[in-house]
């Protein structure tokens, strides 16, 4: 089924377009950090329309009020099983929300109450706009566009239009860098990730999902905003920084980091979205697929890093390995 007709049965549960006042959007780990683009996308965009990012597990202890049949949840967990998630959409349902979730397994625990269940493909031959952070921003611009009108829509269609073949392109720039990455930073110990915009959410991610979960590295993300305001005291030498640079709007925050970092750190790594192509797509609309570039530039640079340690990406000691 299309996003439109996803949209379609979402608004007539709520009785048409102004029967629809908030987007929730819950999860945990990776599958939360395919949210942010979506959540800075409402932030920005909407006039009335609320939208919420919360992880799971948080959602459920502490529900916002404002959760009831006027909402859509939209929840995502890649196994489909994970139990956060599972409670999220059983709150979902019980408050009448309309409940959209995606998941990696058709059969997963996650789609038992869900009003649409999608579900999506995985791998590295997979385009990127059958990717949960792409499906999930598109069905948040396909509602706001239905709700309140979105001026810059057909802009989104035809970003959305080009995307994959500028981050295959951009994956075959970086594979030659990624390795050097992985041999000369393999014994790094710590590593600051920085970035703004809706795609801090892949800064975090970087930092928690690539580094933390896959490699057992120690790292931080860092907004590129925020930088300056503490953490940048910390800066020598010694420390290592990636710095994922944007094109759009807060491509000067990222800017101001790269030049005070170029001055006073020696180990910076830089990926740029400009020159990694994305200024092809409409200026508009821009900002909104940095997130999905940078995704799978982390996936190369990690793998990089994975081959050279000789450490796979899927080794865990604590994660599905004992009780938690």
């Amino acid at each position: 089924m299309s996003i439109a007709h996803i949209i379609d049965q979402a608004l007539a549960r709520a009785g048409g377009q102004d029967g629809i006042r908030q987007v929730f959007l819950v999860a945990c780990g990776g599958s939360l950090v395919d949210m942010y683009p979506a959540k800075t996308f409402l932030e920005t965009e909407a006039r009335s329309l609320r939208g919420a990012l919360y992880t799971a597990n948080e959602f459920v202890n502490m529900p916002p009020r404002a959760l009831s049949s006027s909402s859509v949840v939209i929840v995502c967990s890649h196994s489909g099983d994970t139990p956060e998630s599972v409670a999220a959409v059983r709150l979902a349902h019980e408050a009448k929300a309309f409940c959209i979730t995606l998941s990696n397994n058709p059969e997963g625990a996650i789609s038992a109450q869900a009003d649409h269940a999608i579900t999506y493909q995985w791998g590295d031959v997979v385009p990127v706009t059958d990717n949960p952070i792409t499906i999930i921003l598109s069905l948040c611009v396909e509602l706001l566009h239905r709700i309140e009108g979105y001026d810059a829509y057909a802009d989104f269609q035809q970003a959305l239009a080009m995307i994959d073949e500028l981050v295959a392109a951009a994956r075959q720039q970086v594979a030659a860098r990624a390795a050097r990455f992985g041999e000369i930073w393999r014994d790094e110990p710590l590593f600051y990730i920085l970035s703004s915009g809706a795609s801090f959410g892949h800064a975090y991610g970087f930092a928690i999902c690539s580094l933390m979960e896959m490699q057992w590295r120690d790292a931080a993300a860092i907004h590129s905003g925020e930088y300056f305001h503490g953490p940048f005291e910390v800066t020598d030498h010694d420390k290592a920084y990636i710095l994922l640079i944007n094109e759009g709007r807060t491509r000067p925050l990222d800017e101001r980091a790269r030049v005070f970092l170029e001055r006073y750190a020696r180990k910076l790594e830089i990926i740029d979205a400009r020159e990694l192509g994305l200024g092809a797509l409409p200026a508009s609309v821009v900002d909104y697929f940095n997130p999905v570039l940078f995704y799978v530039m982390s996936c190369v640079y990690r793998a990089a890093l994975a081959e050279v340690r000789q450490h796979p990406l899927e080794t865990r000691r604590y994660m599905g390995k004992v009780s938690y």
